[in-house]
């Protein structure tokens, strides 16, 4: 059982919803990306998503577009966040970790080769954002022989026919995209999403947790009695900007963090 399969059955077991948050790798250094993924973790974060930064990152708002901005003059390459991973696995070997972010990155450095130093490093799941399933069987291929599971993203537009071909190839989690447009957006019609959400589970055995919109214990606490847990990242992005100084970003962090989890309804 992988480690994300064991986080939802144990999460399942106790009637909680996960917690997964999403922060840019490097941003706003490497350090202290590695010590907010020790300080998630011990606050009760239950999945931790890191972003692959990349010059284009089309489905992001401005807030993690700055992030990868950021990330990119710090000159963050895909080896420097795999290191991360393993310096987090000497402390934790527990909380999963999923790289989100879009394919010229994994690209670059050949497909095979990422997968097999990413298991070695210790990633638990990839979402890439730019993959449709009929271009990644070979990308999916070497995640499955390396036991790492390819998370896909549903859009609120996506046909049931259409989501059954993504289930397909899905592994781990599925990622709803709570409204049309790009990460930090407003609005979530809690309406539609339950309704969505409902098709879903009718085709797939797989948590389905929901993304984008998703950035205070009010949108946490709503969110989460529809789904499987909920992620949230624009406003936690945006705290990793604020400063340079690692002990201001760890007391931002730690409210925003409490406040989320209060949402969930404590730990």
């Amino acid at each position: 059982m992988s480690r994300i399969e064991s986080t939802f059955s144990e999460l399942n077991i106790i009637g909680r919803k996960a917690l997964i948050t999403y922060i840019v790798a490097g941003d706003p250094s490497n350090k202290i990306t590695l010590s907010s993924m020790h300080l998630m973790a011990e606050r009760g974060v239950d999945i931790i998503e890191l972003g692959v930064p990349f010059s284009d990152p089309m489905a992001e708002g401005p807030s993690i577009q700055r992030g990868h901005e950021r990330s990119l003059l710090n000159k963050t390459s895909m080896h420097d966040i795999l290191k991360l991973v393993s310096d987090f696995r000497v402390v934790n070997i527990k909380t999963p970790v999923v790289l989100m972010g879009y394919f010229n990155p994994f690209a670059a450095i050949g497909v095979e080769k990422f997968f097999k130093l990413a298991s070695g490093a210790g990633v638990d799941g990839v979402l890439v954002v730019d993959m449709p399933p009929e271009e990644s069987k070979q990308f999916t291929r070497f995640a499955k022989e390396n036991g790492v599971d390819i998370i896909r993203l549903i859009a609120p537009t996506t046909t049931i026919l259409r989501a059954k071909k993504i289930l397909q190839s899905a592994s781990g989690y599925i990622y709803y995209v709570s409204l049309n447009g790009v990460t930090g957006s407003n609005r979530i019609d809690l309406f539609d999403v339950n309704k969505k959400l409902r098709s879903l589970n009718n085709i797939t055995k797989l948590p389905v947790v929901v993304g984008f919109g998703i950035k205070d214990r009010d949108t946490v606490e709503a969110v989460s009695k529809l789904s499987s847990g909920v992620v949230v990242g624009s406003v936690l992005v945006d705290i990793m900007g604020s400063s340079k100084n690692e002990s201001q970003i760890t007391d931002l962090l730690s409210k925003k963090l409490n406040e989320l989890i209060l949402g969930l309804g404590g730990r």
